[in-house]
């Protein structure tokens, strides 16, 4: 599963679109390329395969073997052995599949320039195609199973006891699961309609190129993704304007491309909704993981009737500054510019080994083991994917990417995928392939624990008033793009598609409409949003995953109780936590969190969420005002 960890980095900048042409000149500081970065600074991707050319052999295995799980067609309810001789066979070539998928799609993440990479992405998830057509009939079969004779199965057959779980959740989605011959062509469309984000992923990662613009001294550079986040956090408001200028300009002139596909994307969404036999797409997202569509609705009202304290933050951001008119490039600066904080990649690793003490030391084993081990690709390079994620499969350790420039932004990012990344190495030891992966309802919590973690000690040992409020700033930052801006955003993914469901159309002047009314509603008066400034909507690669960036939120709720047990010592928390990071989808993931010592199906995880803003944003005011 591909994690990003922050959306919100330049999103905010999207809407602040003035026309400024590029100037070309002949000395620019580009973006370095691969071969001149350290190999130890680079992940090493033989840890999956030694060559393109072992993968190209595991390839051809793999599709050989496509045959020997059809061998099963039409006998699953005969006997016990039969079904469990089918669903391991089924894992060890998922596990494959995925395996050699994922080498693909890193190798084309370390330069997405590279065309054979593109390729060999490609196949992979072609041959992911014909395994799930050749594989298509088990659940439609497994369900013609009498419900005594399956449960039966399960109490007699040894291998069975492993997929109780899994057998009782298709027992439970049984409506919504077709017969053999349209879950065949479910499978065949798969390729299909994967079409809108992977051209959004081209658009974004290989086609657009940034203008050159003058850094604070005159010097000419490549502006980058990377490079923006470090220039919003400049004093100089001149240089901010400029930069998010050029960068929103550069996608303002794909507006058109963006807007068809992630309207081609709803529409696959609509599509399978409609198939699967849902009332919507929300309901069909969330019935997955056995959530009430109550925990999404409870966090849209419980922010929406909780908006004061953002407004409050923007009206202090724009008296701070003292600026008559608060744009979008004056989000992320500073308000103590000279505290501005820098790291080396050295310091980032040590800070984030301090930080995270609380969790214990075997924890930190394993952190200091995925720093020192090649499992990070740490600077950004030219072609190289943007953001950072942790990914991974079941048979090979997690990897995480990076674009490290050095901010405080960076250090968070570390902290927040080596939780994924502990996540993921944790849950892979201690589940069976089937359990392995995380609900999305779940994987962001250890992520942003660990920031929650972080950003507590960090205040802790604040060197200064100016360094204090710096943190304090970044805390609320990381809240409201964590938080509020998840919701708000799924504000504006539910609106989208019951436009959609019901007969609407979508286009580019709608997205802008309906992205610039929710965007305003939340920052509040003293925030300006410009006319012709409001095409952010179109770029969020999230929405490519339906009704994902909610999840960003309740997970952050969730981290936010669990961080305050484990900062507090609380053993039993600690130990709760280190018992949930190992638990991959073996239950549904409200019972999980349950467990971990979150109800999800109360508000007050995101109540909490909320006073713990209001509490920052008035810490932050005092000591502001204090001399």
């Amino acid at each position: 599963m591909r994690l990003c960890s922050k959306v919100i980095l330049s999103i905010l900048m999207l809407v602040t679109l003035e026309f400024l042409p590029s100037t070309i000149v002949a000395q620019v500081q580009e973006a370095p390329t691969r071969d001149q970065i350290k190999d130890q600074d680079k992940w090493n991707l033989t840890d999956f395969y030694p060559s393109d050319s072992v993968w190209e052999k595991e390839l051809e295995a793999l599709k050989g073997r496509i045959g020997d799980i059809t061998k099963y067609e039409g006998k699953l309810g005969e006997s016990a052995a039969n079904l469990a001789s089918c669903l391991m066979l089924n894992d060890t070539l998922g596990m494959k599949a995925h395996r050699l998928y994922v080498y693909a799609a890193l190798s084309l993440d370390s330069d997405n320039r590279v065309s054979k990479y593109q390729e060999l992405r490609d196949r992979a998830y072609a041959l992911y195609a014909q395994i799930g057509q050749a594989t298509s009939y088990i659940e439609p079969e497994i369900l013609k199973i009498p419900d005594t004779t399956l449960r039966s199965f399960m109490d007699k057959n040894p291998g069975l006891a492993v997929y109780r779980f899994y057998l009782e959740d298709i027992l439970r989605r049984k409506s919504h699961i077709r017969d053999q011959e349209v879950e065949e062509v479910l499978a065949l469309a798969g390729d299909a309609t994967a079409g809108p984000s992977r051209i959004f992923t081209a658009i974004e990662d290989a086609d657009i190129k940034f203008p050159n613009i003058k850094d604070e001294n005159g010097k000419e550079i490549e502006l980058t993704q990377g490079r923006l986040g470090q220039i919003l956090e400049s004093p100089n408001r001149d240089y901010r304007r400029r930069a998010s200028e050029a960068y929103n300009e550069t996608y303002k002139k794909y507006a058109n491309a963006m807007s068809a596909s992630l309207s081609s994307s709803v529409n696959v969404d609509l599509f399978y909704t409609k198939v699967r036999g849902y009332k919507s797409c929300l309901e069909r997202s969330l019935d997955g993981d056995d959530i009430p569509v109550d925990v999404f609705q409870s966090l849209v009202k419980a922010v929406n009737d909780n908006l004061e304290p953002l407004h409050k933050y923007i009206s202090l951001r724009k008296k701070a500054l003292g600026v008559d008119t608060l744009f979008g490039f004056d989000l992320s600066v500073p308000l103590v510019p000279q505290s501005q904080m820098k790291f080396t990649w050295d310091q980032a690793k040590s800070t984030v080994l301090e930080g995270l003490k609380p969790l214990g030391s075997d924890y930190l084993a394993d952190v200091k083991m995925a720093l020192n081990s090649r499992w990070i690709d740490v600077y950004e390079t030219q072609g190289k994917g943007s953001g950072g994620y942790t990914w991974g499969t079941y048979s090979v350790h997690p990897v995480m990417l990076l674009n490290f420039v050095g901010t405080l932004n960076d250090v968070f990012t570390l902290s927040h995928e080596m939780g994924h990344m502990m996540h993921n190495y944790q849950s892979n030891k201690h589940e069976p392939y089937i359990y392995a992966g995380h609900s999305l309802f779940t994987a962001e919590v250890a992520s942003t624990c660990n920031e929650a973690i972080m950003i507590k000690y960090m205040l802790a040992h604040a060197k200064d008033k100016n360094e204090k409020l710096y943190l304090l700033n970044y805390y609320i930052d990381q809240i409201i793009g964590t938080f509020y801006t998840q919701v708000w955003f799924s504000e504006f993914e539910l609106k989208i598609h019951e436009i959609v469901e019901s007969g609407g159309a979508l286009s580019t002047d709608a997205y802008r409409k309906i992205y610039r009314e929710i965007f305003q509603k939340y920052y509040g008066p003293d925030f300006y949003l410009p006319p012709d400034r409001d095409y952010g909507g179109m770029r969020i690669s999230h929405f490519y995953r339906m009704y994902y960036v909610y999840q960003y939120a309740t997970s952050y709720a969730a981290s936010q109780m669990l961080s305050q047990k484990i900062m507090a010592g609380d053993k039993k928390a600690i130990q709760a936590y280190k018992e949930f990071i190992q638990t991959g989808s073996s239950d549904y993931p409200v019972n999980i969190l349950k467990k971990a010592g979150v109800d999800m199906t109360t508000t007050e995880p995101f109540q909490n969420t909320i006073r713990v803003f209001a509490d920052l944003v008035d810490q932050y005011e005092k000591l502001l005002l204090t001399k």
